[in-house]
């Protein structure tokens, strides 16, 4: 594994990321098919499609588009569905409370930056002891734009009081990755995250690529 040089803070994106929230994704969307008659369908089925929220999930479990008709109704059953089940449905990666204490001891900064809403990130993020010690967390309604944008990244480098060049950020979406390059951050590109079949991750010109989370430690020097 090639290593680069250590950061003065490391960024994350969320789902997929550092926390699977996939089983609640899924189960949010499969409760939908329940109360219409259908059955649910395999959460195999979902998970690629996990980072792609109520839009991939209701592909998945309807084959409907955001410009259907009545899309923005189900968009809000599935985020009340989403919202119900959450807590309950959600686990940190292993290896991600390891990866942070890690960070910590080198007296290093990190935080988040996801596209979820603050409607859902700030209960997960207060429900999980693991986010108490994060210098910054963004969220998609934090400011005027979201991811691919960078401005979601200058306001976590802000946060943190860190420079945009001396921040990493890790992410599992090839809009993490261009996000962070226009932030003028290095990126890394957690393969272990809701990649989908078709995503080509060797073409997102990710800056290097963790199979794991405890892997990110060396790849940053810090093993």
């Amino acid at each position: 594994m090639t290593t680069f040089w250590t950061p003065r803070a490391v960024l994350f994106d969320l789902d997929g990321t550092l926390v699977d929230s996939a089983p609640g994704l899924g189960a949010a969307a499969n409760k939908m098919r329940v109360d219409r008659g259908m059955p649910e369908l395999p959460a195999g089925l979902y998970r690629p499609m996990a980072g792609s929220g109520a839009r991939g999930m209701l592909d998945i479990a309807f084959a409907v588009s955001p410009d259907a008709p009545g899309y923005a109704d189900l968009r809000d059953e599935f985020f009340s569905n989403y919202e119900a089940g959450m807590l309950s449905n959600t686990t940190v990666f292993e290896g991600v409370p390891h990866v942070i204490e890690a960070l910590l001891a080198r007296g290093l900064r990190w935080g988040v930056v996801t596209n979820k809403s603050s409607r859902f990130t700030d209960p997960l993020t207060r429900s999980i002891a693991l986010f108490s010690t994060a210098s910054a967390i963004v969220s998609g309604d934090t400011t005027p734009f979201s991811k691919p944008h960078p401005e979601p990244l200058f306001e976590a480098a802000r946060r943190t009081d860190v420079d945009p060049g001396d921040c990493v950020y890790v992410g599992d979406d090839v809009r993490d990755i261009v996000a962070g390059r226009a932030a003028g951050m290095r990126t890394i590109a957690a393969t272990y995250g809701y990649i989908g079949v078709e995503s080509d991750v060797g073409r997102w010109g990710a800056d290097g690529g963790i199979e794991s989370p405890i892997e990110l430690l060396k790849l940053l020097n810090l093993a």
